[in-house]
């Protein structure tokens, strides 16, 4: 790799679209195919455009970390991908949602290791704390799994690697960045055959979240006018 002189991180526009593109097919090169339209990057940059963060490396994108924002009531912890992402048309997404949900983050395999991965998780935290979000959940893959399904149960798998027993290349990245274990979700991701289709709910908490205050919700909508009407006398 020639020497690096630049790295910029900044939201995403349509124009990245192609550099994005590349860089996905090279990221999911193992999976052909796994790459989001120009009509998908359209919609979340239309719907919510601080969500979606790119990394570049001297003016071109080698990265990207997508989000929505959901009311995760809705969803509860047993979710697949297609339904909280709403069948990928991102109609799920909310601003009136309590978490910011990653729905990808992924660095071309020739920029790994450059902590650039680190630099796109900071930009979420920093984005959920400004919009006052209580946490960052999201499906993460298992890619290595795969290797050892035979003889591991994926829970069996998931404690080798937080024990760092074992390693794999995205549980442990996202482990050593404060984010915990909520559940293993079956049949997350269809297609996912290195993850055998599991995925690990992972979460990440805003210790500055704030609670709405419900002082608002106590003051009335309507009020109330006691009129007189006085009959003036002729003088």
């Amino acid at each position: 790799m020639e020497e690096i002189s630049k790295v910029e991180l900044r939201n995403l526009d349509i124009d990245d679209y192609h550099e994005l593109k590349e860089s996905m097919i090279q990221a999911y090169s193992n999976w052909p195919g796994a790459y989001w339209s120009e009509d998908h990057i359209q919609s979340l940059l239309k719907l919510f455009p601080e969500g979606q963060i790119a990394v570049l490396v001297d003016d071109v994108v080698v990265g990207c970390a997508l989000s929505l924002i959901v009311d995760y009531d809705k969803f509860g912890d047993s979710h697949t991908y297609e339904e909280i992402t709403g069948n990928y048309s991102f109609k799920t997404h909310t601003k009136d949602g309590n978490v910011l949900y990653g729905i990808d983050v992924f660095i071309r395999p020739e920029y790994r290791g450059l902590r650039l991965g680190r630099r796109l998780y900071d930009a979420r935290k920093e984005l959920c704390e400004q919009l006052n979000l209580e946490a960052i959940i999201f499906g993460g893959r298992i890619p290595k799994y795969y290797k050892y399904s035979s003889e591991l149960t994926p829970r069996e798998y998931i404690q080798k690697v937080k024990y760092k027993e074992m390693y794999d290349p995205t549980l442990s990245f996202q482990l050593s960045n404060d984010f915990h274990v909520k559940k293993v979700l079956t049949g997350y991701l269809p297609g996912d055959k290195e993850s055998k289709e599991y995925a690990v709910l992972m979460e990440w908490d805003n210790i500055y979240y704030e609670k709405p205050s419900d002082k608002a919700k106590n003051y009335k909508s309507v009020v109330r006018l006691g009129l007189v009407q006085w009959q003036m006398r002729q003088y």
